[in-house]
């Protein structure tokens, strides 16, 4: 039987594959980020994918940030990715360079009030749930021109929009309706695209794609 491809491996497919999207869409070659998802992955796979090259990651909770990263060498870039509760908004500040989701009033008083203690804030994104789902966190399409507004007038540094389309549904108008909000809102940063659709996430503008599966592997499921 053959071994399945090392996480080396797959970083370099996955970066050809980026650069063929890229490439593909017209636009220049390294305009799209890759940010490697390390939820729940050993600490062997993570050395193993920064020995590879990778210095971008994304982490879904503070905690696991916080027990994961002294283990590693500090990467270039450390996002929080996962839902951010407020009472973490310190913590989180400590360790992310970028928040991928604020997505409501009581995260931007929160994000506020530390960045005015600590004189600098970690750039900012705001989550949009384009899919309006209820178990979902996120800011609805129609209220997110406002939101992005008091951030601003709040003096945080909105950077750009991240969105996480319904699994079941054809990511395209999803990927479309993130990149109109952002254009309207003269924001260029865009986080959309995961393992499974990041090369149509590409052809609509996104600037970071978020890839765990196709490095690692498919998460076994509890129980499996």
């Amino acid at each position: 039987m053959t071994p399945p491809p090392s996480i080396a491996a797959r970083l370099e497919d996955a970066r050809a594959r980026i650069a063929a999207a890229e490439a593909a869409a017209g636009r220049s070659s390294g305009s799209v980020t890759l940010t490697v998802v390390t939820k729940t992955q050993p600490r062997e796979a993570v050395a193993e994918v920064i020995a590879a090259g990778a210095d971008v990651f994304g982490e879904n909770r503070v905690q696991e940030a916080q027990a994961r990263w002294p283990e590693h060498p500090r990467p270039r870039e450390l996002r929080l990715i996962g839902p951010l509760q407020s009472n973490k908004v310190g913590a989180a500040c400590d360790l992310f360079d970028v928040i991928e989701t604020l997505d409501r009033d009581s995260l931007l008083q929160a994000l506020a009030t530390e960045a005015q203690k600590r004189g600098r804030c970690p750039r900012l994104l705001v989550q949009v749930n384009t899919g309006e789902e209820p178990q979902k966190s996120g800011v609805a399409p129609r209220e997110a021109d406002s939101l992005i507004a008091r951030a601003r007038s709040a003096d945080l540094p909105i950077a750009g929009l991240m969105c996480i389309p319904p699994a079941r549904a054809a990511p395209e108008a999803h990927f479309a309706l993130l990149a109109r909000i952002a254009a309207e809102n003269g924001l260029t940063h865009l986080s959309m695209g995961m393992s499974e659709d990041f090369g149509t996430a590409i052809r609509f503008g996104a600037t970071h794609v978020r890839l765990g599966s196709a490095l690692f592997g498919a998460r076994a499921r509890p129980g499996a």
